[in-house]
């Protein structure tokens, strides 16, 4: 059944790969109008982060990002679609690295590097930083959550190994890290570290968006556990289908860092990038959903 569910999307979803971008982005504008002004997809906590995160913001001001976002969303929808039928030339059109040689670098040594993102922009299109790496013996991965219907984990698994990179998941993060570190393998491995840690990840908090916000702390566990260089990959967005993303140095000697600093100059990094234009971050999640208060009460029990 799931094989046939499966199938089913897939051919969906690759007959809109093969329209151009200018008939998708006409899709896009349709789909706006239902997910948004119809259905209303998540609005409640859209309107509840935006509030809390930008208070000095007019009611009118915020309603503008709100409709901004939603547009955004639809454009991610469609953009990842895409996937299924790009070339690597449009593609490197399209989304432009800057700073790559900051990485190579980092890995001259032998050494790995681990990159801290966000959901920010279309996270979807980073893998295709591998386009930078063709003919060079490193493996370039991704940190992925699972998802719970097969059918569409295997679709997402296809869509993120286009450009050859390797999907982690999430439970076997360090499993695979340190048998690639045993068997000598340099290798970048991206973390999506901007949404809500389980109850048992949460470890730090910091003043994220305005509030009190539980961080995810992994990356600079396995950064210190390993030695491996950590770096920031700063998104924005040019122009509708056009994306930038600037990698930034956080450290490349994350043992010497005083605890939990690589962490806190994530969240600022991804902050400013937030804010440079937020509409574009993933605001339909519910990032906020536990406070200090019922986060310390539930890990007593």
């Amino acid at each position: 059944m799931n094989n046939l569910l499966y199938y089913i999307i897939y051919s969906w979803m690759y007959l809109h790969a093969l329209m151009p971008f200018r008939m998708l982005y006409i899709l896009s504008d349709v789909l706006y109008f239902g997910v948004y002004k119809v259905v209303g997809y998540r609005l409640k906590v859209v309107r509840r982060n935006l509030a809390a995160s930008f208070p000095e913001k007019t009611p009118q001001e915020r309603k503008t990002l709100e409709r901004e976002f939603y547009h955004h969303f639809c454009d991610y929808f469609v953009e990842t679609i895409k996937l299924l039928h790009i070339s690597d030339q449009e593609m490197e059109k399209r989304m432009q690295f800057d700073n790559v040689q900051l990485v190579k670098d980092l890995m001259k040594d032998g050494n790995s590097v681990l990159m801290f993102l966000g959901h920010y922009c279309n996270w979807e299109w980073i893998p295709s930083i591998n386009l930078h790496f063709k003919g060079e013996n490193r493996i370039l991965g991704e940190i992925y959550k699972p998802l719970k219907n097969k059918a569409m984990d295997d679709l997402f698994l296809k869509i993120r190994s286009r450009f050859g990179s390797l999907a982690i998941a999430k439970q076997e993060t360090l499993r695979v890290i340190v048998r690639m570190r045993k068997e000598k393998k340099q290798t970048l491995i991206g973390f999506m570290a901007d949404q809500t840690p389980s109850l048992a990840n949460i470890h730090y908090w910091s003043t994220f968006l305005n509030q009190d916000t539980p961080v995810f702390t992994g990356v600079e566990r396995i950064a210190k556990q390993t030695g491996f260089a950590v770096v920031y990959l700063d998104m924005q967005k040019v122009k509708r289908g056009y994306y930038t993303a600037t990698v930034r140095l956080i450290t490349d000697d994350p043992q010497a860092e005083p605890e939990y600093k690589i962490t806190e100059t994530y969240v600022r990094a991804m902050e400013k990038t937030i804010l440079r234009h937020p509409a574009y971050w993933l605001w339909t999640h519910k990032r906020w959903k536990r406070t200090r208060e019922q986060v310390e009460a539930a890990q007593k029990k």
